[in-house]
């Protein structure tokens, strides 16, 4: 087994490189591309490959051979969070909502990078809404008006700041006129910046002591997703969320 000049291990450094490579690039990769990114000789790199997807840290598509992060890292992922309970409590009722509003449904979770996808729930397979479990979700998106409007400033400090770098001043005024609003409403609406033609609207989940533990979002085209308080579809993601942040004890 070979070690690398600082005693770590070489061949698991080599590895996790791969991963990092494939996460960066933010899409699938074939062995051609991983190859030229990484610099690992083929022989080599057919090894590796064979052994992360082996294990389920990566996956390989049958079809035409790319390659992207498996579901063993998205299960790390969730145990890392503390998310895997919650995963499993909130799935039914994204499966509900996804059948009620013909939209895709997500789940978001902060981390300390900021918001990411953390469950999808979709009937509509055509639907290419622009994320992926583990996506990360800007500011701008619902989700991310919603953890910016409810989680602590301490909390949201660095994934605010670099976000908001991009904004006009304009754009921020709206954005902290927007933000009382969801305080006094409990619901976000955007035009996904992810996808053209896409919108979002999405509620914070509230445990037993009003904490924000994630955000249910739906996300589809523009005609079926609601942009004010009062449409029926609005008021069934705001009735859905509050049995889900009842079910962890908040008092609605």
């Amino acid at each position: 087994m070979s070690t690398s000049k600082n005693n770590g291990i070489q061949s698991l450094n080599t590895g996790i490189n791969i991963i990092e490579v494939i996460k960066e690039e933010g899409r699938p990769l074939k062995f051609s591309e991983i190859q030229e990114l990484t610099g690992i000789t083929k022989s080599n790199l057919y090894k590796y490959l064979h052994t992360l997807t082996d294990l389920k840290m990566l996956y390989r598509n049958k079809t035409d051979g790319a390659y992207t992060l498996g579901s063993k890292l998205i299960e790390y992922g969730m145990a890392a969070i503390g998310q895997e309970d919650l995963i499993a409590r909130i799935s039914p009722y994204l499966r509900e909502l996804n059948q009620k509003c013909q939209c895709t449904t997500l789940f978001a979770s902060w981390t300390q990078d900021g918001p990411i996808v953390a469950k999808i729930s979709s009937e509509r397979k055509g639907l290419n809404i622009g994320a992926q479990i583990g996506t990360s979700l800007p500011l701008s998106s619902s989700s991310g008006k919603v953890f910016y409007t409810f989680l602590h400033p301490d909390i949201t400090k660095d994934w605010a700041e670099t976000n908001l770098e991009d904004l006009t001043t304009e754009e921020k005024n709206l954005l902290h006129q927007e933000k009382q609003f969801i305080l006094d409403h409990e619901i976000a609406f955007a035009e996904e910046p992810l996808v053209p033609s896409v919108s979002s609207a999405a509620v914070p989940l509230f445990n037993y002591k009003k904490d924000l533990i994630g955000v249910l979002t739906i996300v589809g085209f523009k005609d079926y997703v609601p942009t004010q308080l009062d449409q029926p579809t609005s008021l069934e993601i705001i009735r859905i969320g509050k049995q889900i942040s009842s079910s962890f004890g908040h008092e609605v």
